[in-house]
């Protein structure tokens, strides 16, 4: 088994139930090869580097998985018959990957993403009003920079001459 990336560009003009079926119908072609889903990142509405389609934005998604050579080639047919995606691309992460290490990898990233999500607004006022500020000290250089050398006063007279002659 192998690990792959792939980065889909979705059309942004399509609804958001549409794009959702899109999503799905990934997921489930992946899982019906016997792959494993470790990472499925949507980036969101984004400007494309140049024009594809006649369109100067689109809809980013990040997929990394375990599967197949078999697998990848049926995700990549699929996203040339359907409309919705502009413009995609797969590599391999990796060339030799255990299965379980995956669904280990899997396991910790759905871990991750409950955590972040159960955080609510008020938990972090919380976490901000028990931080304290750090000190703060006056250094040499704050304390110099106000006195004005004689030679410094007198080459700023100068350039205020010039800038009123112009």
């Amino acid at each position: 088994m192998r690990r792959y990336e792939t980065i889909c560009i979705a059309d942004p003009d399509t609804g958001e139930k549409n794009r959702a079926g899109l999503f799905d119908k990934i997921k489930n072609l992946i899982t019906q090869d016997k792959g494993i889903i470790v990472n499925f990142d949507e980036w969101g509405n984004r400007q494309l580097a140049y024009e594809i389609r006649k369109k100067t934005r689109g809809y980013y998604v990040c997929i990394t998985y375990g599967g197949t050579g078999e697998l990848v080639t049926e995700l990549e047919r699929n996203f040339r018959l359907d409309d919705r995606v502009l413009k995609f691309m797969t590599i391999v992460l990796e060339k030799d990957i255990d299965p379980e290490k995956l669904q280990q990898e899997q396991e910790a990233e759905k871990a991750t993403d409950k955590n972040a999500s159960s955080v609510t607004p008020e938990q972090n006022d919380t976490v901000a009003a028990d931080i304290e500020p750090a000190p703060e000290t006056e250094s040499a250089a704050d304390s110099d920079s106000s006195a004005i050398q004689p030679d410094q006063e007198e080459n700023k007279e100068e350039s205020q001459d010039t800038e009123e002659e112009k």
